[in-house]
């Protein structure tokens, strides 16, 4: 996107990767960076649409006999989200007006789509309305280790083909664990306890984000997070941490007389 400009063709340029908007250094970029990118448009979200990509400032449809499996994943990766889901010519909508005229030709592996070989068409195979839609998975791209359950442990998040400490200033731990229990499924936070000796690239959320790569990230190295998350009430009154951090095993009665052991 282009932003603090005159108009939506102006601006500082900034790439949405892997959860947030980044600038870019003026060193990485030149005129051939500035011709071509993407987006997926009439879908639910960031991760389905339309494919879309912006050429010498036009947005053209891309259609479904010029692109496939391969360009999908890096398609997907480079907008932060998981791997292709579903791939269909029309899947949201025909598409109207400009179509793009090339054929992509990725191997999967690149970062971006601009990164990818091209070559013209030679056949025109290109049916009306065959605009090719792309829904790409929501990633799975958050964990919890060393806790005894997904829902407890070390904050680790994936990225570039490896996982990662997550760390945190002391004034965020409550909302990015939040985001996290959120974001696995578990529920809300009980407890947040200091992380070990590792340290990990800081992240910060106002703790209302749905995902953790909505937060913010940033490059400095912050001591890891160790986070306990429940689903429900009864599990939260069951669980009892000492002053040294160590787990208190008993047995309760929830609200319906099940016992609740930990």
């Amino acid at each position: 996107r282009l932003v603090n400009g005159t108009s939506s063709c102006s601006g500082t340029v900034e790439v949405f990767y892997r959860g947030e908007w980044m600038g870019l250094c003026s060193s990485w970029w030149d005129m051939s960076e500035a011709k071509v990118s993407v987006r997926l448009v009439d879908g639910a979200g960031l991760c389905s649409g339309r494919v879309e990509v912006k050429s010498n400032q036009s947005w053209a449809s891309v259609c479904e006999a010029d692109f496939d499996r391969q360009d999908a994943e890096v398609v997907c990766g480079e907008l932060g989200c998981g791997a292709p889901a579903a791939l269909q010519g029309g899947l949201y909508g025909g598409g109207e007006g400009q179509t793009w005229d090339k054929e992509f030709q990725c191997k999967g592996k690149e970062s971006l789509l601009l990164d990818c070989d091209t070559s013209d068409r030679k056949i025109n195979t290109c049916l009306p309305g065959n605009a090719v839609g792309l829904t790409c998975s929501e990633p799975d791209d958050v964990r919890l280790v060393g806790g005894g359950s997904r829902c407890a442990g070390g904050v680790e998040w994936y990225d570039q083909g490896e996982w990662r400490t997550v760390g945190v200033e002391d004034w965020d731990q409550e909302d990015v664990a939040a985001v996290v229990c959120r974001q696995l499924g578990c529920g809300s936070t009980v407890s947040v306890l200091p992380g070990d000796t590792t340290r990990g690239f800081r992240v910060s959320c106002s703790g209302s984000e749905t995902l953790l790569r909505e937060c913010s990230r940033h490059y400095d190295l912050r001591p890891g997070l160790t986070v306990i998350c429940v689903l429900n009430q009864a599990h939260s009154q069951a669980i009892s941490i000492d002053k040294h951090c160590n787990f208190q095993r008993g047995t309760s009665r929830s609200n319906n007389g099940s016992a609740v052991k930990w």
